[in-house]
């Protein structure tokens, strides 16, 4: 059972509370290409005075200032490819699989599609460590500042959403996420921060501390909050979403998010839905014989969640 003071355990675990927002110094249209149906957009804002990020912004040919369109951020997944973040949901690099970017911008969303620490641009910028290596100098750097790499990457993602909410193009009042493997770790990290996602979809990651040390798995960094196993465990921290629209697709087979462990893990996030008879706002999808993927049930489903909360 979660203990009452669970989300401020967990802020503790994380890092403690976020940086007072600042403006995010926006910068557009610094290169365009206009796709069929959508125009891709290279945009840099600021994260922090200290740090600017690059994105991609894939604004469909419907959405204009005059007609706003509902906005979505897009987590990347990990998959050892650090040479990948943002350019594979937005459809110029990587797995046609995970063009997501690129098919909710047909739909009719406008996508915001960024980098993860660690990866594509925000590699080693001295070079000396690479890949793995960076990824676990950056986990270790948090950490023993009194932090951690999750607290880093929610962070990242709600500036992101603020610049998803600075867009004239976009309906701030609707928006959503979509993340795959790493980037549905990501998706449940985030949501309880970011009350401006109204609708949040996990594909193919909700590992828990339990089935990890059971298993004996290693997973990417950011799923590692320290201290926070004796208060709760990973669904508990998806739990703090409620009462807002979350959707989870799971594979069969999938090795990373063990199938044994799917429904306890839905059924603490189940109860925090009925305690606010939210039960509507839940639901998750178990495709037989399926892995690691993004498979078109999962897609489709996927859809669904987000057009009935952001497109109605």
């Amino acid at each position: 059972m979660t203990s009452p003071d669970f989300r401020e355990q967990l802020l503790n675990g994380l890092g403690g509370a976020w940086p007072e927002p600042h403006p995010v110094r926006l910068k557009r249209r610094q290169t365009t290409e206009r796709k069929e149906g959508y125009l891709l957009e290279a945009v840099s804002y600021e994260v922090s005075p200290e740090e600017r990020l690059k994105g991609w912004l894939l604004i469909p040919d419907s959405a204009t200032a005059e007609n706003p369109a509902p906005g979505i951020a897009i987590w990347h997944q990990h998959a050892g490819q650090f040479h990948l973040g943002k350019s594979e949901p937005a459809g110029l690099a990587g797995n046609p699989m995970h063009h997501t970017g690129v098919a909710f911008a047909k739909e009719g969303y406008v996508v915001f599609c960024v980098d993860a620490l660690c990866f594509e641009e925000r590699q080693d910028k001295t070079g000396r460590q690479k890949g793995m290596s960076y990824e676990r100098f950056e986990f270790l750097k948090w950490t023993v500042d009194g932090k951690c790499l999750a607290w880093k990457n929610i962070w990242d993602m709600q500036r992101a959403v603020d610049v998803l909410c600075e867009l004239p193009e976009v309906r701030a009042d609707r928006l959503g996420c979509y993340g795959h493997s790493m980037g549905s770790t990501h998706t449940w990290l985030v949501g309880p921060w970011e009350p401006r996602l109204k609708c949040l979809v996990a594909n193919c990651c909700l590992p828990t501390y339990r089935g990890i040390h059971r298993e004996h798995m290693l997973h990417c960094f950011p799923n590692f909050i320290p201290g926070i196993h004796q208060y709760g465990d990973t669904p508990d921290i998806a739990a703090l979403i409620a009462p807002r629209r979350l959707h989870f697709n799971f594979g069969e087979t999938d090795r990373g998010t063990p199938i044994e462990d799917v429904p306890w893990s839905m059924e603490v996030i189940e109860k925090a839905y009925q305690s606010m008879h939210a039960e509507e706002k839940l639901s998750w999808f178990i495709e037989p014989e399926t892995g690691h993927v993004l498979s078109a049930a999962m897609w489709d489903k996927t859809k669904q969640a987000l057009a009935s909360e952001l497109m109605s």
